[in-house]
C-alpha cells in the first residue's frame, strides 16, 4: 500500500489499517488498533507546528513518524493526508503472525502471544524499530503494509489511551473481540 491510501483523512487511514499486515524485516502481524491524530489535536506533536521533530509530520503520507517515548519506547506512526497537512496514525497493536519466534526472542522470550505487540512499545520491540527508522517509506523495505484478506473485522471505536489531553476524542480504533489490542480493551 503506497502513498495514496495515507493521502486521505487520518481517521479513515486510521480505521481501515485494522485487518491490514504491517511487516518490518519480515517480522509483523494483522493489524488490530490504532489511533489517529491530525494538527489541530492538542495530543498531536504537530499541534505546536512546524519544528525539526514534527517537520516529518508536515511532509509526504505513507512515511514513518518514529519518536520516543517517555525517552524508553520507540513509537511507530504513519503520515497521513495530504503533504502539508500534519496528521498521523500511531500503530498502537498487532496480531503477530510473521516471525512469531524472533519477535518473542526480542521481547525476552516466554511473552504469550497476546502479550507481544498488544501497546506500542512492545509492538516495536518486537518487530525492532527504532529511532533510525523515522522518515522512512512505509511502502519500502524493511516495511511493508499489505490490504486485508478476506472480510474486513469489525471495527470499534472509543478514546485514546495513554495521553493528557483530548482523551475524550473517540480516534482510537481496534478490531472488535481482539485479544491482541492494548489495555484497557474497548468495550
Amino acid at each position: 500500500m503506497g502513498a495514496d491510501f495515507f493521502d486521505r483523512s487520518v481517521h479513515a487511514v486510521a480505521r481501515e489499517l485494522i485487518g491490514c499486515t504491517l511487516l518490518y524485516e519480515g517480522r509483523g502481524g494483522l493489524i488490530v488498533e490504532t489511533e489517529s491524530y491530525e494538527a489541530d489535536d492538542p495530543a498531536c506533536h504537530a499541534y505546536v507546528g512546524l519544528t525539526e521533530r514534527t517537520r516529518v509530520l508536515f511532509g509526504p503520507p505513507g512515511i514513518a513518524y518514529v519518536y520516543l517515548s517517555y525517552g524508553i519506547h520507540s513509537l511507530l506512526n504513519a503520515v497521513a493526508e495530504p503533504e502539508g497537512e500534519a496528521a498521523a496514525v500511531l500503530i498502537r497493536a498487532l496480531e503477530p503472525t510473521y516471525g512469531v519466534e524472533e519477535m518473542r526472542a526480542r521481547r525476552g522470550g516466554s511473552k504469550p502471544d497476546t502479550e507481544l505487540c498488544s501497546g506500542p512499545g512492545k509492538l516495536t520491540e518486537a518487530l525492532g524499530v527504532d529511532l533510525g527508522d523515522n522518515e522512512r517509506d512505509l511502502s519500502h523495505e524493511p516495511f511493508a503494509i499489505l490490504p486485508a484478506t478476506g472480510e474486513s473485522p469489525e471495527v470499534v471505536t472509543g478514546p485514546r489511551i495513554g495521553i493528557t489531553k483530548a482523551v475524550e476524542r473517540p480516534w482510537r480504533f481496534c478490531a472488535a473481540g481482539s485479544p491482541y489490542v492494548s489495555r484497557p480493551r474497548p468495550a
